[in-house]
C-alpha cells in the first residue's frame, strides 16, 4: 500500500507540491476473470494544493491492463489515461462529500484511490478488438476465427408440449 503523509508536506495556503510516486496495483477480478497491470508498478504523478482549509489531490497515471476477451477468451489489452481529483477538508464530517476517503488521519492511500480511478475508467467489456464475435454458443468454436451457424439444431424437448399445442390450433 503506498501512502503519502500529508504532515511532513507542511503545506500553506496557496502552496503547491508534486510526488512522484511508484504504486503496486492489485490485479483486477471482473466478470471472473483476472486482469493485471503491466507494468505491475505503475508511476504516478500527485499534485497537492491548499485552498482556504481544504487540500485538493490531483493525480495522473497511465495504466495497462492486460488479461482474456470478455468474448473470445483470447489475449485483450486496455490502455487508459487516467486523471482525478479529490477534496478533501478535515473539518467536514465524516459522511460529507468534502471528505475524501482516501485521506485517513493525515496519510492519503495512493494505492487505492489509484485502483478506484483506473476502474471508474475502464470499459463495459474488455475485448481483444472492438468488432470480436466471441465465441459459438453451441459448440465453443472461436467466431472471429471460423465463423459459422448451427442451422440442423434439435428443437429443445422441454417445448415439444408447445409444438404440440400449437399444431392443434
Amino acid at each position: 500500500m503506498t501512502t503519502i503523509d500529508l504532515r511532513r508536506l507542511h503545506i500553506r495556503p496557496g502552496d503547491v507540491r508534486e510526488e512522484m510516486l511508484d504504486v503496486e496495483l492489485e490485479p483486477f477480478v471482473l466478470g471472473g476473470q483476472r486482469y493485471e497491470s503491466s507494468p505491475a508498478v505503475l508511476p504516478v504523478e500527485i499534485r497537492i494544493s491548499q485552498a482556504s482549509g481544504a487540500t485538493v489531490f490531483d493525480m495522473q497515471l497511465e495504466a495497462r491492463l492486460t488479461g482474456p476477451c470478455m468474448r473470445c477468451l483470447a489475449f485483450a489489452d486496455v490502455n487508459r489515461l487516467v486523471s482525478a481529483r479529490e477534496f478533501n477538508d478535515p473539518d467536514a464530517p465524516k459522511a460529507d462529500e468534502l471528505r475524501s476517503e482516501y485521506v485517513t488521519d493525515d496519510h492519503l492511500d495512493v494505492s487505492a484511490w489509484a485502483r478506484d480511478a483506473i476502474a471508474l475508467e475502464l470499459p463495459e467489456q474488455i475485448l481483444c478488438r472492438p468488432e470480436c464475435a466471441g465465441l459459438c454458443p453451441v459448440c465453443g468454436k472461436d467466431l472471429n476465427a471460423e465463423p459459422h451457424e448451427h442451422t440442423e439444431r434439435e428443437p429443445d424437448p422441454r417445448w415439444a408440449a408447445l409444438s404440440e399445442l400449437r399444431d392443434q390450433l
